[in-house]
């Protein structure tokens, strides 16, 4: 049976206790039988993957290589993810670059079927792609129970990686905002309405480096690279997403009491 992570309360206080269970937690969870099977055999196998048609014709190969960067609702749009995968990231037009998800970016960057030699052939990949699963894997469980910690789970993980890129600061930002998990926290951490997505890119981006500067101190995104201000945007997320919750609640449970009365 698969570990199922601990998660005591919701907000701050659950994320709290998360924290400080972590390291025990994920030991406990990516022991699972099935999980050590599934990563095993992707370790032993995609050295001989020549090609994305390789790839997507392996399910569990493919399912993998798609959670490890959380597109695994993708397992059977096989057609799409082969040409992900084949455009790569190197030519004018390739899909992944059309999509507004930056997650098909990583994943076909990731893979390099576009490169005279595919990643799958260095020595450490398979190791590198089960890491990342594995983390994917105990979010997902963690969110079955708690979406918002999974989302801030998620960040923790990611946002180190913006600190320490060589991409412009725009580029970066785009990136952030092309990440649906990533877009959420910063949305809601920040205090921006559903409509604000509406807005013409360039718009939102001075937005959010506006309002990141202004509310969390951050002047550039190299300054994620401060674990104080990493968690200050994560309790930020929770707070304000647990608030939103309750308010929603709220106005649920009123709008129910006058349907009753009339």
């Amino acid at each position: 049976m698969t570990y199922r992570p601990i998660i005591p309360a919701t907000g701050i206080v659950g994320w709290n206790f998360l924290e400080r269970t972590l390291s025990a937690q994920t030991r406990v969870f990516q022991a699972s039988p099935a999980l050590s099977r599934d990563t095993a055999y992707f370790e032993a196998k995609i050295g001989e993957v020549n090609t994305a048609e390789d790839l997507v014709s392996d399910r569990r190969l493919l399912r993998v290589a798609l959670g490890a960067f959380g597109l695994q609702d993708d397992i059977d749009s096989k057609a799409f993810i082969r040409k992900v995968l084949e455009d790569g990231t190197l030519k004018t037009g390739a899909l992944a670059s059309r999509l507004t998800d930056s997650r098909y970016t990583d994943l076909a960057r990731t893979f390099g079927f576009d490169l005279a030699t595919p990643s799958t052939k260095l020595s450490d990949f398979g190791t590198k792609i089960t890491e990342l699963y594995r983390s994917q894997q105990f979010e997902i469980a963690v969110g079955e129970q708690d979406d918002d910690l999974r989302l801030a789970l998620f960040a923790q993980r990611e946002l180190e990686g913006f600190a320490t890129g060589t991409q412009n600061e725009d580029t970066k930002w785009f990136k952030i905002m092309g990440s649906p998990p990533l877009r959420k926290i910063f949305e809601t951490a920040l205090g921006l309405p559903t409509s604000f997505s509406q807005l013409d890119l360039d718009q939102q981006l001075g937005v959010f480096k506006e309002k990141s500067e202004r509310q969390l101190g951050l002047s550039s995104l190299s300054d994620l690279s401060d674990e104080g201000l990493r968690d200050k945007l994560t309790q930020r997320f929770l707070i304000r997403s647990q608030a939103n919750n309750i308010q929603a609640t709220s106005s649920g449970n009123i709008a129910l009491t006058l349907l009753q009365a009339g």
